[in-house]
């Protein structure tokens, strides 16, 4: 992930994580909103409850008539006057009857076409009457709708020990009550205990399913959150009337009565989009100007651990303390460049020190050598003999200087690191029969077998330092192996090539396996030889990308194993 994405993400976050407790505050604030609506409808609903209560609680006072209906009755008059008299002053009465104490009908006021519509009288012998008479109080009966008419009955016990039964109507009352609305589609409704709902003929009356109020009817808040037609969906609350078996229930379109909190929701929500929006753009112009030149920093640092310090940063892109860094850091770069340069002329100095002392060093003993000889064939003293001899240890001497020469300049350049490889295709067995043919004759004159098992594979190597390197160790195996066998042998492992040079000679203890690469280590002291073969040879694996090692036990032998990778380095 990129410094600008990981800045974007890190500013984005800052600034919208306080969104999400706001918003989940607003949401829970917004349910508690939705319920104070909720409570208004509920405070109106009991208030034409109580209404309604109290309009039957003020029924005793306005039935005083039924003492002159007491007294007619008493002196054997009929009391019709009475009672059309008081249907004219309560037009809410429908009906107005006389009843005996045993329920039976004595006497009977009211319109003619209401009481054809009115169900008929059956109380005689109804045993509530006898309760009712104790009582001496009034009683009301459930709120039900007759012929399109909410009604309810009500029987008075009279002083004479007869009854004052009567219809009232509720026509009048409700239509005060439902003349109040909560907004424009908020209405009150009369529902009864079965859910069916009241509505007069000036009101509008949606399709309520009377199972679905009476659930709602159930619920200890009062609060109706949701109760739907099949057009539109409700809210609101509603109250008992317990005197008429009835309910008040006010009911709102949710559309309307929410539509406060809709619009502040609206309103919030572009609020919060502006600001996220000003967020994201700021965030995206914030991290761009800081990320570039972070990031700008970051890859320089890593071309620079990386050995370049060509690499230079634009101070265009610095801004601040950016600008400050960024002309640090090239400053920096410049003086690691002249301290590199520095540095780098003090090495090559010091290895042409090396190099110079390492030939010194490693040429003098030949150099005394044949000086020796020439002082005492310039002397005349030796005889003819001792003089072809002489010559031949010069001639010696001399091929000794120039191998010696070649192995220093070698090593002298491994040192360096300045060891030059030209990689090609090598057939290891036709290179390895070569070197074994060379080296024939003196493994020939020791009496040891020379063997190889090489099959036909093409290594990636330097076909004449490659050489060089088996050379060595042949001619090693046949120096240090007085009787049994020298083999070489090649093949494959993996991601490496190998060859292997085995003896059957005087073998080596594990602390000596550990120094023989050593440049001038010589395990045996008695045998020729200036101790750089194997540190030449291991220089050269190693140069390749590869490794020489060495496996041996004393009295069982040795194998050197050269491994070279198989692509080209």
């Amino acid at each position: 992930m990129s410094i600008f994405s990981k800045l974007f993400k890190m500013f984005v976050a800052v600034v919208l994580m306080p969104l999400i407790p706001m918003a989940l505050l607003l949401a829970y604030y917004q349910i508690h909103l939705k319920n104070n609506i909720l409570e208004t409808h509920a405070n109106l609903a009991q208030i034409v409850s109580s209404s309604m209560n109290q309009h039957i609680e003020d029924l005793t006072w306005r039935l005083a008539f039924s003492r002159n209906i007491s007294e007619y009755l008493l002196h054997k008059k009929n009391p019709q006057p009475i009672l059309r008299e008081a249907l004219a002053a309560n037009p809410d009465f429908l009906m107005l009857a006389v009843l005996d104490k045993n329920g039976k009908l004595l006497y009977r006021a009211g319109d003619k076409q209401v009481l054809e519509q009115l169900p008929s009288l059956e109380l005689e012998g109804d045993p509530a009457l006898k309760q009712l008479a104790k009582t001496a109080r009034i009683s009301v009966s459930s709120f039900d709708v007759v012929a399109d008419r909410p009604i309810s009955e009500f029987i008075y016990p009279l002083p004479n020990g007869d009854f004052l039964y009567g219809i009232m109507s509720f026509f009048g009352f409700i239509s005060r009550i439902q003349e109040q609305r909560i907004g424009v589609t908020g209405r009150i409704y009369i529902v009864d205990q079965e859910g069916s709902v009241y509505a007069n003929d000036y009101q509008y009356k949606p399709d309520f399913d009377a199972q679905t109020l009476r659930r709602a009817f159930t619920s200890k808040e009062h609060l109706i959150k949701k109760i739907k037609t099949s057009q539109d969906t409700y809210v609101g609350a509603y109250a008992s009337t317990p005197i008429l078996g009835a309910y008040v229930a006010v009911l709102q379109l949710e559309g309307e009565a929410y539509r406060s909190i809709y619009y502040t929701n609206i309103i919030i929500a572009l609020f919060l989009l502006s600001i996220a929006t000003l967020s994201y753009f700021g965030a995206l112009t914030f991290a761009e100007r800081l990320g570039e030149p972070i990031a700008a920093l970051s890859n320089a640092a890593k071309e620079v651990s990386r050995g370049n310090l060509e690499e230079k940063i634009s101070e265009k892109i610095g801004w601040g303390e950016f600008k400050q860094l960024i002309s640090a850091f090239n400053k920096m770069t410049a003086d690691l460049k002249d301290y590199q340069v520095l540095q780098l002329q003090a090495q090559v100095s010091e290895m042409k020190e090396q190099v110079f002392r390492a030939v010194a060093h490693d040429l003098r003993a030949p150099l005394l050598g044949l000086q020796g000889y020439l002082y005492i064939l310039q002397s005349g003293k030796a005889s003819e003999e001792e003089r072809k001899e002489y010559l031949e240890l010069m001639s010696q001497a001399a091929r000794n200087l120039s191998s010696l020469l070649e192995d220093v300049l070698e090593v002298s350049r491994a040192q360096a690191g300045m060891m030059k490889l030209k990689v090609e295709e090598v057939k290891i067995d036709v290179l390895a029969q070569e070197v074994t043919s060379t080296l024939a004759p003196t493994a020939l004159e020791k009496g040891l077998e020379l063997e190889t098992d090489v099959p036909p594979l093409v290594f990636q190597a330097d076909p004449k330092l490659l050489r060089r390197v088996i050379t060595n160790l042949v001619s090693n195996a046949i120096k240090f192996t007085e009787k049994g066998y020298v083999r070489v042998c090649a093949g494959n492992d993996g991601q490496f090539d190998w060859v292997a040079v085995e003896d059957s000679g005087i073998g080596m203890s594990k602390q000596e396996t550990k120094m023989i690469f050593e440049k001038y280590h010589q395990v045996h002291a008695d045998k020729p030889g200036y101790g750089l073969g194997l540190f030449i040879s291991r220089q050269i694996a190693q140069a390749h990308g590869g490794d020489l090692q060495v496996n041996s036990k004393p009295g069982k032998g040795s194998t050197f194993k050269i491994t070279l990778p198989k692509e080209k380095k």
